[in-house]
């Protein structure tokens, strides 16, 4: 289906949403064990097969839109190193020195012809070849072509990077996305402007994201920020493989497309409903006109925590002093409602879910996203590809 018809049809589905106070529903509740949130056990699993096996978007075109541009950064407890080379590649590789293990790069973003480990000076192309050794004659014998840096699977698309971090790994975006990424080449996003970033601390992983993909919560939780804007417990679900395209109505989309033809219904985000795209296992997306944050979830280093990374990026260059003020307090305000309105609440549940109150949680009709979402989980943790994907 045309991506514009597509989108249409769903604002369309989101218009009578609100016009007669319905919501997206499935067929049953679902019970989720509680210590999914807290056992040591299931969080290595999904270490092993979800976190170290699935593709993950690990930076943005914005990040590094030049040759020799590279970004260091830790995910999932590995450290790892994002390059682009001479010609415009981008590649991945494990941050660490093949002589004695150090880092080669700095954590943070910078602009380099080659990586130097600051522990002996053993040195790196921007392909990850190891070019140049310290003092050569006192060393020894050294065969360079098998002690480069170790390569990642890593591809870049509509304006992101994703990266595996098991070496040697597949990586099929295209499978694992399913058409979902045409939304963002149709936005231009490989062209757009990277602000900054802020980092935020929370309960486990799983806890956090669960926020991400409901608005039931909106009317209790957000009653100044949100709410007056979105209504609560209207939401819209389509699935992308184990992503889903969220779709929250506003209040006012009735008055949004009014006079505006049915078949430019799909050109008007933002402008009577907003969408929060959810990349499995643990990016959230949402775009407002004024910014974009792009929450990147790392579970860790222990079950009950995780560090969140907000991502911040929009369509226009920063044009002067006054523009960067503004959007540095944009980037604040969005940080502040995320961890005050939803982490804080966040470590609670995480005491709460640790006391043993209950064994189980449930996730109603109206929360198919959480629903799915765990679903997709118990689906990789199963490894088992003979068994059937979950459906929306």
């Amino acid at each position: 289906m045309d991506r514009v018809q597509q989108i249409g049809d769903a604002a369309e589905v989101m218009l009578d949403y609100v016009e007669n106070k319905k919501t997206f529903q499935t067929e049953r509740t679902l019970k989720v064990p509680t210590q999914s949130y807290t056992n040591p056990d299931q969080f290595k699993a999904e270490m092993e097969l979800v976190f170290k096996r699935v593709p993950l978007m690990l930076a943005f075109t914005a990040e590094l839109p030049n040759p020799g541009d590279y970004k260091a950064m830790e995910a999932v407890g590995q450290p790892v190193l994002i390059s682009r080379d001479k010609q415009g590649t981008v590649r991945a590789f494990l941050n660490v020195c093949s002589h004695r293990g150090a880092p080669v790069a700095a954590e943070g973003h910078g602009n380099c012809a080659r990586f130097t480990c600051k522990y002996h000076s053993w040195t790196y192309g921007q392909d990850g070849r190891l070019i140049g050794i310290s003092e050569p004659g006192t060393f020894g014998e050294v065969d360079k072509s098998v002690m480069g840096l170790r390569e990642l699977p890593c591809e870049e698309r509509s304006g992101m990077i994703f990266v595996c971090l098991t070496p040697n790994a597949p990586i099929d975006l295209d499978n694992h996305f399913r058409g979902f990424l045409e939304d963002f080449d149709a936005l231009d996003f490989a062209k757009w402007t990277y602000l900054g970033s802020r980092t935020i601390e929370g309960a486990n992983w799983k806890v956090a994201f669960d926020g991400y993909l409901e608005g039931y919560h909106f009317k209790s939780l957000h009653p100044e920020t949100i709410f007056p804007r979105t209504p609560s417990n209207c939401t819209h679900y389509e699935g992308f493989g184990p992503n889903i395209r969220i779709g929250f109505p506003q209040h006012s989309i009735a008055d949004q497309l009014k006079g505006v033809p049915r078949q430019e219904w799909g050109t008007r985000e933002n402008y009577g409903y907003d969408f929060v795209r959810i990349f499995f296992p643990n990016v959230s997306i949402f775009i407002a006109p004024e910014i974009t944050q792009v929450a990147q979830l790392f579970p860790g280093p222990t079950p009950d925590r995780n560090r969140t990374v907000l991502n911040y990026l929009r369509r226009e260059p920063v044009k002067d002093d006054a523009d960067r003020q503004g959007v540095e307090a944009a980037m604040n305000f969005f940080r502040d409602v995320t961890y005050n309105e939803d982490y804080l609440i966040g470590l609670e549940i995480q005491r709460g879910l640790e006391s043993g109150a209950h064994d189980e949680i449930v996730f109603g009709r109206n929360e198919r996203g959480n629903q799915y979402f765990h679903e997709w989980l118990n689906w990789y943790l199963e490894d088992d590809a003979s068994q059937p994907e979950p459906r929306m």
